[in-house]
């Protein structure tokens, strides 16, 4: 695989190559270019360039279709339009599923068509952020799709749910795997799992967004069993991707 995204759009080499890109139709599908998505159809204005250069996300996407097995179940915590919903769907087959979950209305449109477009059919979308209990809570998406976030300022109501009353409740399988991207929200999706993770120990692709939430997630996780490691080389204390899986016993 070839990580053009990983060409700085700062120097010449990298505005050389994006210019062509801004002239492609902002509707208009594309095949997705490599990676275990190659052939997939993919919304050119939906996302980044990336998605559909296959590039998106170049070393933690590799890392997590050689990490999720065929016939296992995902959840796709921040879904937004679905790069990582395709992946798990490739990834886990016929005979696996992937839980998906998002809540902005532009994101979930996009993420309806990808679906549609590419015949998922393990694919279970909830239309909801997660938290710590359910309910309702305001969402910010004045900041852009990629962004969105919960927030007691965001002006767009949404559902919030914890995945472990879905799980207790029967409403959806516990999972092998979880990747969660929710742009500051995060110690409240494993707050509300904290049953899931203490009992299944699925392994988990983190994304943590800020200093604070990222110790108090790393404590979290540590404390209910979790060894972590850094997905792209950092060290942990500065790394904002987290790999998180069941700690050997000694």
């Amino acid at each position: 695989m070839i990580n053009i995204s990983g060409i700085s759009d700062m120097n010449a080499l990298g505005k050389l190559l994006r210019f062509p890109l801004k002239l492609i139709p902002q509707k208009m599908i594309m095949p997705i270019l490599q990676g275990r998505l190659k052939g997939k159809k993919w919304i050119v204005g939906s996302s980044n360039h990336g998605c559909w250069l296959g590039s998106y996300e170049y070393d933690k996407q590799i890392l997590f279709s050689r990490t999720i097995k065929e016939g296992g179940v995902v959840y796709d915590i921040g879904a937004n339009v679905g790069f990582y919903t395709l992946l798990s769907s490739e990834t886990v087959g016929k005979k696996g599923k992937v839980i998906v979950f998002e809540p902005l209305p532009r994101n979930i449109h996009y993420l309806r068509k990808h679906l549609l477009l590419n015949r998922c059919e393990n694919v279970t979308l909830i239309e909801a952020a997660v938290a710590d209990k359910n309910g309702v809570a305001f969402f910010e998406d004045r900041t852009g799709y990629s962004t969105a976030h919960l927030s007691s300022e965001g002006h767009l109501e949404v559902k919030v749910v914890s995945l472990d009353k879905l799980v207790i409740d029967g409403t959806i399988p516990p999972p092998d795997y979880m990747k969660i991207d929710v742009e500051g929200a995060e110690l409240l999706v494993l707050s509300g799992a904290r049953s899931i993770l203490a009992n299944y120990h699925p392994t988990i692709f983190l994304a943590t967004h800020g200093i604070e939430v990222h110790q108090q997630c790393c404590e979290f996780l540590e404390a209910i069993g979790y060894d972590l490691q850094s997905i792209n080389g950092k060290n942990i204390d500065e790394t904002d991707e987290i790999l998180a899986f069941k700690k050997a016993k000694e």
